[in-house]
């Protein structure tokens, strides 16, 4: 992809791409997250302005749009370079508690140089945050959710908090009691665990629409809570939790009872009994279909995590962060890190091998930034301060490992990239923990190390009670122009935005630089290439270089899976990887990687299978004119309905009158006795909704639009939560007109036996589209991403 130089310049960037001269503007008197230049002006190396860092054009559009400064009318004020010397002045600070200003200036250097030459990038909220007034650093938490209303709503303000400050949070719901439970203080019955869910996800959507960061979560129920079943299949419909991953904690004694084909026990998690027995191949027959489905509900295994809890006597792990990587403890957090392993290879004769000293160098710069990180955060809450500051856990991982093994002409789905992977991991695990220990030695080991694993099992005292994590890097690879985490090329063309309207398919430079090496280019392959978006079926490439280009859809699951194994086996905390299926794969398919995954001791499984969240085909390269949509008349006499739905604005009633197929044609929608704005708000979206009907809008394109939409007073109407009026009107539609559970299961049926197609069949891409640029959006661990523009669905 096209590289940009950055110097040290003050610009601001207009929408077409162009830089031009700031000007200083009087710091504000008030703290506004929106920071104007004066507050962001650091002394900087007198070396800083002919620094050039190679950016690509999609790094420079999401630097840009998240996180370089701005001042108060949203003019970008703060370039790449001051961004990273802004970074890591701020974290090398921490230095000062432990040693001399010399010193605190030699790390700051270190720091710089890392990201500037794009060979590490701390979490998000890191780079956004440092520095700045909000300060908080953090990526992962974890908060407790206990059976009370007091805790429950104490966790939702909780949520709000972290997600205001740029978090993303992880829950267990297994210790709410199960729905229809007495509840004796109040003589009522409770509502279950997955109706506070729908709770928590409001607040989420609340959050988000006032915020520049996007909230995430991970909902984490045991598979022996009595409500399993409606936790299985409480995100069925794609519409409903939409701020939530969510995962099932599979437990030894299930997997136990499924390998023997028996029952197992649903336990109430209030009185501790026994409510009833399940079949376990029933549950986990359950659980695979729906992922199959669409993604959701992955699985963690809950105790094979606990069993590498380092600090037990703190208490069990019972949920991860929003992507399964990082299993904490209640109000722990965790900041994370990568190393572009794509900048760790150096040329060696005529061939590419791995610089295992500059991996060396990295990895003890990386694991001393993370632990300063602890002492510079600003945590949202003082709990999570000290209970983060009681096992100090950083989460190292890698980026750009599909560019590395490109590098050493490696395939993907190979044992000798296994074998790479294990390596690297082991080699960066051991490193990582030597450098822990030598800050021990200088700043003390974790405050929780006595009574600890480490203690017990006499090892050596160690800074951080974990170092490594396997993360998602979405838009920090992006940043860092490498591919992303431990997953393969998503595809071997891009797409970049050139005008607001204008989208550029760009081919990958390591292709197009191997291809011109080796002879082999034209233009003619360039296109195709940018087209199709693999090689898989284009004529005239070398087998041997079909085989080091596989993108993510050539591979066969399995391959995915043991590719999470091998990093898995070397890393302290767990592995987020997508294990992509083809639209055709069956449900046998998943199950067999389930079952795999257990078997090769990973700690979890997130599967996508193409195109099983829209029926939306995406086009790779450039698409045919559409042709013009003929619109709906309007019979002179229809026929329609009224429906009455209490929402927290009064009463609403929304009349639609359908054709003589019961088609919907139009809608009006008004609210009793309220009037003013709320009532024209009502009539608009009436009318809105019928001219999109008239123009052959379909029904579930309308219902998912306006469902999930959020208003200040959600409230519950005859078992729905009514978030809006929007929200409300949009329930009716789907109710009405949408396809019904049964049908749906019955057509998901269907299509499942009629895509059992052969392997040899070209592979037909489908995906969701990025709602901020329309490019095709990547799956990476339970997330979609927007590699064009950065837009994440987790943040």
């Amino acid at each position: 992809m096209k590289k940009d130089n950055f110097t040290n310049d003050l610009f601001n960037i207009d929408g077409n791409g162009n830089k031009s001269k700031t000007v200083t503007v009087a710091k504000s008197s008030e703290s506004d997250e929106k920071d104007t230049p004066v507050d962001i002006i650091h002394e900087t190396s007198t070396n800083d302005d002919s620094i050039n860092i190679p950016l690509t054009d999609n790094a420079v559009t999401v630097l840009k749009r998240r996180y370089l400064r701005k001042d108060t009318e949203g003019n970008v004020v703060e370039t790449p370079v001051q961004l990273f010397r802004r970074v890591a002045k701020f974290i090398a600070s921490a230095d000062k508690l432990y040693g001399s200003e010399a010193q605190t200036k030699e790390s700051e250097e270190k720091f710089f140089q890392m990201m500037t030459n794009l060979e590490f990038m701390p979490n998000s909220p890191t780079l956004m945050n440092a520095g700045r007034d909000l300060g908080q650093l953090s990526a992962c938490f974890v908060l407790p959710v206990e059976d009370s209303m007091s805790s429950i709503f104490e966790a939702v303000k909780n949520t709000a908090l972290i997600h205001k400050s740029g978090g993303g949070t992880g829950f267990s719901f297994s210790r709410i009691r199960p729905c229809n439970d007495i509840v004796k203080s109040t003589h009522g019955i409770a509502s279950g665990p997955i109706s506070f869910l729908h709770v928590f996800d409001a607040a989420t959507e609340t959050v988000k629409q006032g915020g520049t960061r996007r909230g995430a979560n991970m909902a984490i129920l045991r598979v022996d809570h009595p409500d399993i079943e409606s936790f299985i299949t409480c995100k069925e419909d794609n519409d409903s939790l939409n701020n939530f991953n969510i995962s099932v904690a599979l437990t030894d004694k299930f997997w136990n009872a499924l390998e023997a084909g028996q029952d197992y026990d649903l336990i109430n998690p209030h009185s501790k009994k026994v409510i009833k027995s399940l079949n376990a191949k029933e549950v986990f027959d359950k659980i695979v279909y729906h992922a199959w489905k669409n993604g959701d509900p992955g699985v963690i295994f809950i105790d094979r995590i606990n069993k590498d809890n380092p600090t037990p006597h703190l208490g069990q792990i019972e949920s991860t962060n929003p992507c399964g990587e990082q299993p904490l403890l209640p109000f722990e957090s965790c900041n994370l890190g990568s190393i572009n392993l794509s900048q760790m290879v150096t040329e060696r004769g005529e061939s590419n091998v791995i610089d295992y000293d500059k991996l060396k160098e990295t990895v003890r710069n990386s694991v001393h930034f993370l632990d300063n990180v602890i002492d510079k955060n600003k945590y949202p809450l003082e709990k999570i301060e000290d209970q983060t500051k009681k096992t100090r856990k950083i989460g190292l991982g890698v980026m750009g490992f599909a560019d590395l093994l490109i590098k050493l002409e490696i395939p993907y789905n190979s044992k000798e990239a296994f074998q790479t992977a294990q390596k690297i991991m082991k080699f960066i695990n051991t490193e990582a923990q030597k450098k822990s220990a030598e800050l021990a030695q200088k700043r003390g080991a974790f405050p929780a190390f006595s009574s600890s694993k480490y203690e017990m099992n006499g090892e050596e005292r160690v800074r951080n009670a974990t170092r490594t994590t396997i993360a998602p890097t979405g838009t920090i690879s992006i940043i860092a122009g490498c591919s992303s985490g431990i997953e393969p090329l998503f595809a071997l063309s891009f797409i970049r935005n050139v005008l607001d309207d204008d989208k550029l398919p760009e081919v990958h430079p390591l292709f197009l630089e191997t291809l011109k090496k080796k002879g082999l280019y034209s233009e003619n392959i360039e296109k195709k290439v940018a087209k199709e978006g693999t090689l898989k079926n284009i004529d005239g490439i070398p087998e041997g270089l079909k085989n080091i280009f596989v993108t993510s859809h050539d591979i066969r699951p399995e391959w995915h899976i043991r590719m999470q194994a091998a990093f898995q086996e070397y890393t302290d905390n767990a592995v987020s990887k997508t294990v992509n299926f083809p639209n055709s794969a069956t449900i046998e398919d998943v199950t067999h990687v389930y079952k795999l995954a257990h078997d090769l001791k990973c700690k979890g499984v997130t599967i996508y299978r193409d195109g099983s969240r829209t029926k939306q085909v995406l086009n790779k390269g450039i698409s045919d004119k559409k042709k013009k949509p003929i619109k709906k008349g309007r019979s002179s006499k229809l026929s329609g309905f009224t429906s009455k739905l209490n929402t927290g604005q009064g009463s609403l009633y929304v009349t639609i009158n359908t054709s003589d197929n019961y088609s919907p044609v139009e809608v009006f929608a008004n609210i009793g006795k309220s009037g003013g704005d709320t009532a024209a708000l009502s009539e608009a979206i009436g009318r809105l909704i019928s001219i999109a009907l008239q123009n052959n809008v379909k029904v579930d394109d309308i219902s998912n639009t306006l469902m999930g939409i959020t208003g200040s007073r959600p409230v519950w109407n005859e078992g729905s939560l009514i978030k809006s009026v929007p929200d409300g009107i949009g329930q009716i539609l789907r109710k009405e007109f949408g396809e019904n559970q049964e049908v749906k299961k019955k057509t998901a049926e269907k299509d499942h036996e009629q895509l059992q197609v052969s392997e040899d069949n070209p592979v037909e891409m489908t995906g969701l589209e990025c709602p901020d640029c329309g490019s095709p959006m990547e799956t990476e661990g339970g997330c979609m991403f927007c590699r064009s523009c950065g837009y994440s669905h987790c943040g």
